[in-house]
């Protein structure tokens, strides 16, 4: 049976599909919040008074704090955010401005926001979707339209903070009662880091529900990847390894031994990094 039957390798296979179809749900699910928390009279009159997601994220723009942002997210020419575009806003207030917006979201502003040149913009979106994912909880149906919403949309998670504040929150509750080859298929054959990368942070969900075995398949699969792996995967995949350990720290060891002498140095060091210091300078010996 085909658990997951809008997953298609082709962005634009499934991005007219949704277009249409999320628009109609939406105009459901936000006329569904109306009906359960206020009569049409407080409805309007708080619509009327709310400002818009996109709206307030302009209105909390700050230049300089954009130029920090830009070099911190490395958007400089051959770097792997480059030629992305900074407000000056920091992940807390993107977070707390989507807190008090999203209930007022529409499919069309969410779509602006989630495909801006912006990338708080594109930030705000993606949390709103996840807002979406966890009200829509219960309903089948409209969770798996928001999951195929994301996966068409996945050229504009396009950094890690993207990646890793969105995917596990939507793709990983997801699929705790689905088949997970999706996440081996972005792994072995996404065209971009941040597909490999949503393949492996995505477990974070399962690790949470104590899931361990799809973390370490998936590392095997960097590890089988050709020299040099991207510094950011890496990271990812040492990250989760870590995480893993938290669970049953022996059995990252056992998995660690035999192939640290070959694991690329920067995951190896993510992966051992509560290991005691005596230990992490035995794993770095190669």
């Amino acid at each position: 049976m085909n658990t997951f039957p809008f997953y298609f390798r082709s962005v634009a296979q499934t991005r007219h599909f949704v277009t249409l179809k999320m628009f109609f749900v939406f105009c459901t699910f936000a006329a569904e919040f109306k009906d359960n928390r206020m009569s049409n009279n407080q409805y309007n009159q708080e619509v009327n008074q709310t400002i818009s997601l996109s709206q307030e994220i302009l209105h909390r723009q700050d230049p300089e704090q954009a130029e920090h942002l830009s070099r911190f997210f490395k958007t400089g020419k051959g770097e792997y955010g480059e030629g992305d575009k900074f407000l000056g806003i920091k992940v807390p207030v993107v977070r707390e401005i989507v807190k008090k917006c999203w209930q007022s979201v529409s499919f069309y502003e969410l779509e602006a926001c989630v495909t801006s040149e912006y990338h708080e913009m594109r930030l705000a979106g993606l949390l709103t979707l996840v807002q979406f994912f966890k009200a829509a909880k219960g309903d089948r149906g409209l969770q798996q339209l928001n999951v195929s919403f994301y996966l068409s949309h996945l050229q504009f998670v396009n950094n890690w903070d993207l990646v890793d504040l969105t995917c596990y929150e939507i793709l990983g509750v997801w699929l705790l009662d689905k088949d997970r080859k999706m996440l081996y298929d972005m792994v072995e054959n996404g065209s971009t880091i941040w597909e490999q990368r949503i393949g492996i942070v995505t477990t974070m969900q399962f690790l949470r529900h104590g899931e361990l075995d799809d973390t370490y398949a998936l590392a095997e699969l960097f590890l089988k990847k050709p020299a040099p792996l991207h510094d950011l995967l890496q990271k990812a995949a040492g990250w989760l390894l870590r995480e893993a350990g938290k669970r049953d720290e022996q059995r990252l060891r056992e998995w660690l031994e035999p192939r640290r002498a070959t694991m690329p140095r920067t995951m190896l060091r993510y992966a051992i990094e509560r290991f005691p210091e005596e230990e992490r300078k035995r794993m770095l010996e190669r």
